[in-house]
């Protein structure tokens, strides 16, 4: 050290000065330690010397303070009462500003109108010192200075009611800290803002009541219309009334405001115009959604029937077109009907599917309606409870899935309050399934179980040839067909005495009054009783009517007896679900001795363990004997294997396998045809 040089006292910087600062009243810092120097006139060259030393011998020093770092202390928590003052602070600083321009506003429009005043008080002043006519112009000059402060007064008036709402809205999310500020509170617990509140009640009331829109759109008209009529009056020389006749105009017609005169006048008028076309078009956006929903509504079947005494349809399957078909020759002797039907589609696809059927309905009206029978508002949106006859289509779906879902319809249809007149026709897939919808459903529904039926229809066609045709014309409409109706006037006949009396049709059975069955071809003693109905065949329902009794003269007729039944040889050509009802019906109706082969992919011993499954008892079949063929009846060498020319009847069964694809089960029971067809034909040949 230089033997001049007086001793420096260490100059602090500010970071460490602040540490003498109580610990509440700084925010820490972690900063370097930097030297300072002290400059001393008296000493210039010891200085240098020093400065000189410090910069080329003691850099190592120098650098070790630039490192070193001060050791975090800890502060102490704020007490609610400091935070409480931060609040206030930062609340008062941030706001002051914005209540001081809307202050400052306001005030500017107060010190507008009451200069507007004085002027006026200025000109009443020359005018009565000039006039000749003192007492006229104190009367005019008074009552022109009250009109004067009277539109000043409606003008600061409507200034200050319309900068209001704005000014709250504005501070509406400060509300919240003034009121934790006058609870001395620190709330922590994060809220919701006032504002996001007052949007989301906007938005639920606009969602939830559907009128809330045009409501709000009146209001804000007659809003608009009453301060532009005041703004009017406080800024031109027309009355009250004129001035609202003249803000009703300017809202209608936007352009109605051009002969305005006058700065204030045109600025109000152009304002109001401007209101009313932005009211204009939001009126007109919703009257144009409101059409838009109308007929979107109406082209997607949403809109509700109003219809009694018709048919319903529940569901959409291959079956409709043929269901439509039968429904509309039904309807022509009545000169039409309706037919609602219901389906989980799009109401434009259903009509364009049903136009491509390309049938007469002769009179009958189809109403398509889109939505799920599983539903209670879609079952009321069709008036399932006024309907005639309500039917139950099978989806295309397996088996147990279509089944399903009639039982879950079946449900609704019991939900329904007001209940349903109509008979209710289900069609089934399973005959195992049917006991779950009559159980559910009890006496009032009626199960027709499709694949049942025509596996029997089937059986009886091929041991009787001809009885096809005879089954499609009792069951269609284009012939003749069974009807069931009351005649009071035969209450009391015997059933033989029934039998002579309709000329035009033949009594078939009688439906029991008591229980509801249906019992085909009575004894000819029973007597009809109140309420029985008579089961015919006729061409149409007002085609036949009981007349008197005919004279009958009694004959002998000999006995006839059955012919002799002899043993046949069956051949089915696939697998059914429902086959072993199939063999059932066949034991029951064939000779013994008779013979069933069944060629299928099915291995034998799958085929045993399925039909056992299904409660057939194999060792107790007397009649018939089960021969087990495997192969596919599509293909021609596997069916050539088999002797086609020994049997009396062939039955080609749709496959199981192939039931959730109509068009591929139907391909391939028509390519089994065509191959046997064409092996008999080349075996007769020979």
């Amino acid at each position: 050290m230089h033997p001049n040089h007086t001793p420096r006292r260490t100059r602090t910087s500010l970071f460490q000065r602040s540490k003498t600062l109580p610990t509440h009243s700084y925010r820490r810092f972690t900063t370097p330690v930097i030297p300072t120097f002290r400059y001393d006139e008296n000493d210039d060259d010891s200085f240098s010397s020093d400065l000189r030393r410090d910069h080329e011998g003691d850099s190592s020093n120098f650098t070790a303070g630039l490192n070193s770092e001060e050791k975090p202390v800890a502060l102490p928590s704020q007490s609610p009462s400091q935070r409480i003052t931060r609040l206030w602070t930062h609340f008062s600083l941030t706001h002051f500003l914005k209540f001081s321009c809307s202050f400052s506003f306001t005030y500017v429009m107060f010190l507008r109108a009451k200069v507007s005043r004085l002027e006026a008080e200025n000109f009443i002043l020359l005018t009565r010192c000039n006039s000749s006519r003192v007492l006229g112009s104190d009367n005019n000059g008074i009552l022109h200075m009250e009109g004067t402060n009277s539109r000043a007064v409606v003008l600061f008036s409507v200034v200050i009611t319309f900068v209001l709402p704005f000014l709250l809205y504005m501070y509406l999310d400060d509300l919240s800290h003034i009121k934790n500020l006058l609870r001395r509170t620190d709330q922590k617990k994060e809220e919701v803002p006032l504002k996001k509140r007052l949007a989301y009640s906007l938005d639920v009331c606009f969602s939830v009541y559907p009128y809330a829109k045009l409501l709000a759109l009146l209001f804000a008209t007659v809003v608009l219309i009453v301060y532009g009529g005041l703004a009017l009056y406080a800024v031109s020389d027309c009355g009250v009334d004129e001035a609202l006749w003249l803000s009703w105009t300017f809202v209608a017609d936007s352009g109605s405001h051009a002969d305005r005169v006058g700065v204030g006048a045109r600025i109000v008028s152009v304002a109001i115009s401007a209101g009313g076309m932005l009211i204009f078009a939001t009126m007109l956006g919703l009257i144009s959604d409101s059409i838009s929903k109308m007929v979107d509504s109406l082209r997607k079947g949403k809109s509700e029937v109003l219809e009694s005494n018709h048919i319903l349809i529940l569901g959409w399957s291959d079956k409709l077109g043929s269901l439509l078909k039968q429904l509309a020759i039904a309807n022509k002797s009545i000169g039409g009907g309706v037919v609602v039907v219901l389906a989980e589609r799009d109401k434009e696809e259903m009509e364009t599917d049903i136009a491509k059927f390309e049938f007469d309905l002769m009179g009958t009206s189809v109403i398509c309606r889109s939505g799920s029978a599983l539903i209670l508002a879609d079952l009321k949106k069709v008036s399932v409870s006024n309907a005639r006859a309500i039917i139950v289509l099978g989806s295309d779906e397996n088996a147990d899935q279509s089944d399903a879902r009639a039982l879950r319809v079946v449900l609704s249809l019991t939900g329904v309050k007001e209940g349903w007149k109509g008979h209710v026709v289900v069609e089934m897939c399973d005959l195992d399934n049917e006991p779950l919808v009559k159980l559910v459903g009890g006496e009032r529904i009626e199960t027709v179980v499709a694949h049942d039926v025509i596996g029997r229809l089937m059986i009886q066609c091929a041991l009787q040839p001809g009885l096809a045709q005879i089954w499609e014309d009792i069951l269609g409409f284009e012939n003749a067909e069974f009807y069931i109706k009351k005649w009071p006037q035969l209450d009391g006949y015997r059933f033989e005495d029934v039998l002579i009396s309709f000329p035009n049709a033949i009594p078939c059975g009688v439906k029991v009054a008591a229980d509801g069955k249906i019992v085909l071809n009575p004894s000819d003693n029973y007597v009809l009783e109140a309420g029985d109905e008579i089961l015919v065949i006729a061409e149409d329902d007002d085609t036949y009517a009981p007349g008197p009794l005919p004279e009958v003269r009694m004959c002998h007729f000999p006995k006839m007896q059955d012919p002799p039944k002899y043993p046949e040889k069956i051949l089915f050509c696939g697998w059914r679900r429902d086959i072993d009802d199939m063999i059932k019906v066949l034991e029951a109706l064939l000779a013994p001795g008779s013979e069933l082969w069944m060629f299928n992919e099915v291995p034998d011993q799958e085929r045993e363990k399925k039909l056992t499954d299904a409660g057939l008892n194999i060792s107790k079949l007397v009649n018939i004997k089960l021969v087990h063929r495997q192969g596919n009846a599509g293909v021609r060498r596997h069916l050539e294997s088999l002797p086609l020319e020994t049997f009396d009847s062939i039955l080609i069964l749709a496959e199981q396998s192939l039931e959730n694809s109509i068009v591929h089960s139907d391909s391939r029971s028509l390519a089994t045809l065509l191959l046997i067809r064409d092996i008999q034909a080349c075996f007769f040949r020979r």
